[in-house]
């Protein structure tokens, strides 16, 4: 037996509060709407915002994202969607360039170190070390 069926063995039926009512009990139902989940990317804009604010698109994105959470607040999904889906697209852009220009620029700073030592081999080499 599973102890909810025991616990209802156990307990008995319910008991009307009224003896003997003829009146049939009907259920309550209560109807909660759950809160939509509608991302707002407000924590990638504001990291990209401080952090790989790259041509301004994560200021962008920023204010983008604090519109699609005034949207979701005042009850327009349809608004707010539309808002947190461009949001997310300039956060990816602005994370994208942000990287490429991160590597970018650190390839030039390995390649530029490397000719800077080869020059630098070459000199003492031409005036013999002096």
């Amino acid at each position: 037996m599973v102890k909810e069926e025991l616990e209802v063995a156990v307990l008995g039926a319910p008991v009307s509060p009224v003896p003997h009512s003829s009146v049939p009990m009907t259920p309550t139902v209560i109807n909660i709407h759950s809160e939509t989940s509608l991302p707002d990317h407000v924590v990638w804009s504001l990291f990209n915002t401080l952090f790989l604010n790259c041509f301004c698109l994560g200021f962008v994105a920023f204010a983008y994202s604090v519109k699609s959470r005034d949207r979701k607040m005042v009850g327009d999904l349809t608004g707010a969607q539309s808002y947190a889906s461009t949001a997310k697209w300039l956060n990816i852009c602005a994370l994208v360039l942000s990287l490429l220009l991160i590597i970018g620029f650190i390839i030039l700073l390995a390649t530029g170190t490397v000719m800077s030592l080869q020059a630098f081999s070459q000199m003492v080499k031409d005036h013999g070390g002096y």
